[in-house]
């Protein structure tokens, strides 16, 4: 999904599965704790039943302005319910990212520094 979308403007939004199935109305969205990029929603999915949380990556935000999550209703309805306008820890978002069967990448340690030890204006011979 775009990462330049304000989390504000999907508040409100429709959203849809896979296959074009309504799934409900995107009710709140979280926030990556490092990156502060959008990372999952919460939908409601009937007027007397919880949210479900989804992924906003792979999800795409279409030119109408509704949120194609890609997979199925099923799938998100059934979906670790840990409650809205609260924090998600670590713990509850790996639950997500296995619920969906998404791949997280563990830390890429940075590259070695190729210029330590180095001098500036030395070069090598």
């Amino acid at each position: 999904m775009q990462t330049d979308i304000d989390p504000r403007n999907l508040i409100g939004r429709k959203a849809f599965d896979l296959n074009g199935a309504k799934i409900g109305t995107i009710d709140e969205v979280y926030l990556d704790d490092a990156t502060g990029t959008p990372e999952w929603a919460a939908i409601r999915t009937g007027l007397f039943s919880r949210d479900a949380f989804v992924p906003l990556e792979p999800s795409e935000l279409t030119g109408d302005g509704t949120l194609r999550i890609p997979f199925e209703r099923a799938l998100i309805k059934d979906a670790p319910d840990f409650g809205v306008g609260r924090h998600l820890s670590p713990e509850q978002e790996l639950q997500l990212y296995h619920h969906y069967g998404l791949d997280i990448a563990p830390p890429q340690p940075p590259p070695p520094d190729q210029d330590f030890g180095k001098i500036a204006g030395q070069e090598n011979a």
